[in-house]
């Protein structure tokens, strides 16, 4: 946003110097017909002399308008060679100053793009995670109801003693694997007493 500021007021100051320039122009064209006024009048005053005065006064009159003429004829069209180039050139840096604020506007319409799907994401990210959080407490408060009958069922058995102290899961299933095998043990030892 500052640097299309920026640039307006960069157009702005070069547009005023453009509308400056034109109206020295404009200033300079009236002066040019003032002179062609000025010539007018010494034309009509010519026609009302005598034959010799006009000659005369006509010659003295058109050596010095023309001279004079000619010097503000060639400071004009200096003045007006010289302020055309301005104003190509002024009208070469407008028109570079506005393709700057079109590529700088599209720059800030990408970015505020990328910002927005990059905030989507991140949202969609926290919700994700908060559905994971959800998941996994509930997955553990299964595994520890579960954990919990397993140690039950594991230490009601007769003849075990109840866990002094909180039991890993090495722990556990070393009970659980102890109970499986005393029962295996159990079973076998009914069989062969049965067959015998």
């Amino acid at each position: 946003t500052g640097a299309i500021s920026s640039l307006q007021r960069q157009m702005e100051i070069q547009e005023s110097e453009l509308r400056r320039i034109r109206s020295e122009k404009e200033l300079l064209q009236k002066k040019l017909r003032e002179r062609e006024v000025q010539l007018q009048a010494v034309s009509d005053k010519y026609h009302s002399l005598t034959e010799e005065q006009r000659q005369e006064e006509a010659v003295m009159m058109m050596e010095k308008e023309n001279q004079s003429l000619q010097e503000v004829v060639t400071e004009q069209e200096f003045q007006l060679a010289e302020q055309n180039k301005l104003i190509s050139e002024l009208q070469g840096t407008v028109s570079q100053l506005q393709a700057e604020a079109v590529t700088t506007r599209l720059q800030l319409l990408k970015q505020k793009q990328a910002q927005k799907e990059t905030q989507s994401q991140f949202e969609a990210l926290q919700h994700t995670e908060l559905q994971t959080r959800v998941a996994l407490e509930l997955i553990s408060t299964k595994f520890e109801r579960f954990r919990n009958k397993i140690i039950q069922a594991t230490f009601s058995v007769e003849g075990s003693q109840d866990p002094q102290a909180e039991l890993t899961d090495d722990e556990v299933l070393e009970a659980m694997q102890k109970v499986f095998n005393e029962r295996t043990e159990f079973q076998q030892m009914l069989k062969n007493k049965g067959s015998r």
